[in-house]
């Protein structure tokens, strides 16, 4: 075997409560989706050790909170040097268990210490909404108590690190819980957290999908922040409505992209290319259904197809590797079964099939001539399949790409760009991206509309969904 491709002796995982390392009550198996091997043996937390994670997080609040911003901003910020320091080690731990090639791996954590310094540099100050001789008025922004950080496996410290530094910068004190499938690189990122903070402040437990409900309805948990899918997040939201926890969701999409006539399919194929296959399309954002004008959909079918082909998959410790395998054989199954609806329903023109040996790997797959009303044009695939849908006139197309229960994110492809912005204005989601995509700067905020999702991530708008709003209102 290359030695670059030999598994890593990853060993002595923990569980993180009330500043301790602790053993699981049980382990569980956490599988190389490259290899179908066991990785590593992941502790299991049980109820028990939940309630003390929670109890440790209620515990530590009061002093948390009182500690001057300043210096929870200087901890924040002892913590993405800590995961700097430690970023080769972070990138091939999260690439073994996500499956992602080590490039994208190092973007990953190296985005993760972007977006912690990024949420370090804001600020929670007083603002005077209303001032004169006979009152002022005054909004503060208050910690909320204890956030459940809950997130999945197709960027498991990223999107963490979306719920962690606000949380943290707001006064909240955290209880984090990974996906089953890639808890790895989370609980290792919970030993840097109680190196740094103060005992309680940081909790990380992992399960196998059953202490959900306990942490989501647990009285003691003030907010939950939650990425995952639609059908999970609904569930999500019942189980806080008892007692009206505050709540952040960012869920599923089906994402639509625009193709306009005056376009050169060679040019702009290779970008949404990237725009449905990267991370596999494990993206929630990912381009998922393209609508092409009849006058150049042969041609952009073909250049898709053509860079399907040339695709190359392995093991995403190899340099070679482009595509990793999907996360999981869950989700690896799925696929398959929208490939299969993609089959009867549409056109296979590349890809379709899995890769030998080994591995959750399927090729990236165009399907191309299929019906509206087909699985995958009308549900979220999240896999490397992308279907083509032709159309002659774009209100047709507008209306086509909004005949959907999710609104995450879309983009819109033109030469003319105020044309191309024009009707990007007419899509219902809730950001869209005009000749790009997933550019995403830590400082604006983005989320769902329609059923994508509630509030929103990143920028001060996601800092204060980790607040309280107080009204301070004071006669003169």
């Amino acid at each position: 075997m290359n030695a670059q491709l030999q598994p890593e002796p990853f060993t002595d995982f923990r569980l993180v409560i009330g500043g301790r390392l602790v053993e699981g009550a049980s382990t569980f198996d956490v599988i190389n989706p490259a290899t179908e091997r066991v990785l590593a043996k992941c502790p299991r937390a049980d109820l028990a050790q939940l309630n003390q994670a929670v109890a440790a997080a209620k515990a530590a609040f009061p002093a948390w909170s009182a500690t001057p911003l300043e210096d929870r901003r200087r901890l924040i910020l002892r913590l993405a040097d800590a995961l700097s320091a430690r970023a080769d080690e972070f990138a091939r731990l999260l690439t073994q268990e996500q499956g992602k090639p080590l490039a994208m791996a190092r973007g990953e954590i190296a985005g993760s210490v972007a977006m912690i310094q990024a949420f370090a540099a804001m600020n929670l100050q007083d603002k005077v909404l209303k001032e004169d001789e006979t009152l002022r008025i005054v909004q503060r922004r208050t910690p909320l108590g204890v956030v459940a950080a809950i997130t999945p496996w197709n960027f498991p410290l990223l999107l963490l690190m979306l719920k962690v530094p606000p949380a943290l910068l707001a006064g909240n004190t955290v209880v984090a819980k990974p996906a089953p499938t890639t808890p790895l690189t989370t609980l290792r990122f919970g030993e840097l957290c109680a190196e740094i903070f103060p005992a309680g402040v940081v909790n990380v437990i992992a399960d196998q999908n059953d202490l959900g409900a306990a942490l989501t309805e647990h009285p003691d948990v003030a907010k939950v922040a939650f990425t995952g899918s639609t059908a999970t997040g609904k569930k999500v939201m019942a189980s806080v409505a008892g007692s009206l926890k505050r709540l952040t969701l960012e869920l599923g999409g089906n994402d639509a992209a625009i193709v306009l006539d005056d376009v050169d399919p060679k040019e702009v194929a290779p970008k949404i290319f990237m725009a449905a296959m990267f991370n596999t399309g494990q993206v929630c954002l990912a381009a998922k259904r393209v609508y092409a004008h009849d006058s150049i959909y042969d041609e952009l079918c073909a250049e898709l197809a053509k860079l399907a082909d040339a695709a190359v998959l392995g093991n995403g410790l190899d340099p070679d590797t482009q595509f990793g395998p999907l996360q999981n054989k869950t989700q690896f199954e799925k696929v398959q079964g929208y490939i299969a609806d993609g089959r009867e329903h549409g056109t296979i023109i590349a890809g379709g099939t899995r890769a030998d040996g080994p591995g959750y790997f399927i090729r990236p797959t165009i399907v191309r001539d299929i019906a509206d009303d087909a699985r995958l044009v009308r549900e979220e695939q999240f896999g490397p399949v992308l279907p083509v849908l032709r159309y002659s006139d774009i209100d047709d197309a507008i209306r086509r790409a909004n005949s959907t229960d999710f609104g995450l994110g879309a983009t819109v492809w033109g030469a003319d760009t105020q044309r191309a912005y024009e009707v990007a204005c007419r899509i219902e989601s809730g950001c869209v991206w005009v000749n790009k995509h997933l550019d995403m700067p830590a400082d604006v905020p983005f989320g769902g509309a329609k059923q994508s999702g509630l509030g929103r991530e990143m920028g001060q708008e996601g800092l204060e969904e980790f607040t309280q709003s107080r009204i301070i209102n004071i006669a003169r």
